[in-house]
């Protein structure tokens, strides 16, 4: 049966709804606080649960309540975590947020267990690899791990997706064995150095991105929706128009939702469409994994 693969990180958010995101050095007095299962590799893990995929998710988490708190939910997901490792040496990570009015945020992440999450690991998941999988990962977690994983399964023929968040730099020898690749217009700066502030920016830096290697390059925009440039589709897929409440896992979802529309093997852009359409149902709703949607929302 074909499946996805995420590779990522694990965390618990602790978010606090603040009138304004704080300058430095400034506190501000928020209002509600949230405690929820976070971390980019989890979050996509669970959206791609509970779009009714098969998942299988190989991550870190400390020998701590945080640690059994994710292991437990990860289970009533539905989610195969034979590969969920337990650390420990150190705990599992926590991430820090702000959310304004808007349902914009900042995020501060102790990575604890996530950075022990290393190239052997993976190897002791070796066999759970098909060649008609998608394995999806993000950068939360150490780098060698994901150049590792790249370079030692894109002869198998998976799909290799990248979510190279938080931003980086990355390997050009490991770009150019990615099969899709999704920065957001900050990480595609980081990585190209193109500002993609204009419609021609954004065609610059998919084009270098391709240039590398890389079949298909979406850049997400949020609110602007995605651009896309491969082999079969270029230019502005827009995102539905909605009043955001917390956009902290919006960007996670929408690569949970891509993964899932490509392992159905819906096209490229009809897959951006999809994954537009769970972003927009997640950012209605406060909270990391609180706010991913069921398959049978997105199916109305």
């Amino acid at each position: 049966m074909r499946k996805i693969i995420v590779i990522g990180s694990s965390n618990t958010d602790m978010v606090v709804r603040v009138p304004k995101l704080p300058l430095p050095g400034e506190t501000v007095l928020g209002g509600d606080f949230l405690m929820n299962l976070g971390g980019k590799g989890a979050n996509q893990a669970v959206t791609t649960a509970r779009l009714a995929c098969p998942t299988v998710f190989i991550s870190k988490v400390g020998e701590d309540v945080f640690g059994r708190m994710a292991l437990e939910q990860f289970d009533k997901e539905g989610i195969q975590t034979d590969f969920v490792f337990t650390d420990s040496q150190h705990p599992s990570g926590v991430a820090l947020i702000n959310v304004d009015r808007r349902g914009e945020n900042c995020i501060s992440v102790a990575s604890g267990a996530n950075a022990s999450l290393l190239p052997a690991d993976i190897d002791k998941a070796a066999a759970v690899f098909g060649s008609d999988d998608i394995i999806l990962m993000q950068l939360e977690i150490p780098l060698q791990t994901i150049e590792y994983v790249v370079n030692k399964f894109h002869k198998t023929g998976a799909t290799i997706m990248l979510n190279p968040a938080p931003a980086t730099q990355i390997n050009i020898e490991t770009l150019r064995n990615i099969t899709i690749i999704t920065p957001n217009e900050t990480e595609v700066e980081t990585i190209t150095g193109v500002c993609v502030q204009t419609e021609e920016g954004l065609r610059e830096a998919a084009s270098t991105l391709k240039e590398t290697g890389i079949k298909n390059v979406v850049i997400t925009r949020g609110a602007k929706g995605a651009y896309v440039l491969s082999d079969e589709f270029e230019g502005i897929v827009p995102a539905q128009k909605v009043k955001a409440v917390d956009t902290t896992a919006a960007g996670d979802c929408f690569n949970g939702a891509l993964a899932v529309a490509l392992l159905e093997q819906k096209t490229l852009k009809s897959a951006v469409e999809f994954a537009n359409k769970a972003a927009a149902l997640a950012v209605q709703k406060m909270g990391a994994q609180s706010s991913i949607p069921y398959r049978r929302e997105l199916d109305i």
